[in-house]
């Protein structure tokens, strides 16, 4: 199979597309062919103890055994899912959204289980409280500014743009970023 893998310290260029074995698949483990996997820059950051190594945590695909489409956020402590196959340990393994592709899919994993996690884990947040989301328009901002609503909280996110805070009850718009002037 052909798998992204990060060969040296330097980031994206030192990403190589190669050919390897298929890993062998454990107990409790699928095999997932992957259609679409996200990889964020801090990935490509890992200490040269580690490499070579596979990149990227979110997939969307398809488990080999039963034809079902999944979406996952997978463990940090193996290699990632940049490539055609990944092993997967099963407990990890949703649905993939029906209304949405597999690029789509992959891009939800990291980002929606942060904003989880800060609003209900860490927050406990609760219908009829008030919650300021930082970034309302960012990865994370966005899926917070909607679990929040869904969860009857009132909304105040910020923004640059009051339309960019999507489903927000009132926003707060941010100055641009300082530029220096030209002398």
């Amino acid at each position: 199979m052909q798998a992204l893998r990060l060969q040296g310290a330097g980031g994206v260029d030192d990403l190589v597309l190669e050919e390897i074995e298929i890993p062998p698949v454990g107990s409790g483990e699928a095999l997932v062919r992957v259609h679409a996997a996200a990889i964020t820059r801090d990935e490509l950051d890992w200490p040269v103890d580690r490499l070579p190594a596979i990149p990227s945590y979110e997939l969307s695909g398809t488990v080999v055994a039963t034809g079902e489409e999944v979406f996952a956020l997978t463990g940090f402590d193996r290699d990632g899912v940049a490539a055609e196959y990944a092993v997967v340990p099963a407990s990890v393994l949703a649905p993939k959204p029906r209304g949405l592709g597999h690029v789509e899919s992959a891009a939800i994993p990291l980002a929606g289980l942060s904003a989880w996690q800060a609003l209900f884990d860490h927050g406990r947040l609760e219908a009829g409280e008030r919650v300021l989301i930082h970034g309302a328009a960012g990865g994370v901002g966005s899926f917070a500014t909607q679990l929040a609503r869904w969860r009857g909280a009132y909304v105040i996110g910020t923004a640059s743009r009051p339309e960019q805070a999507l489903g927000a009850d009132e926003v707060l718009t941010t100055p641009p970023a300082w530029t220096p002037s030209a002398a």
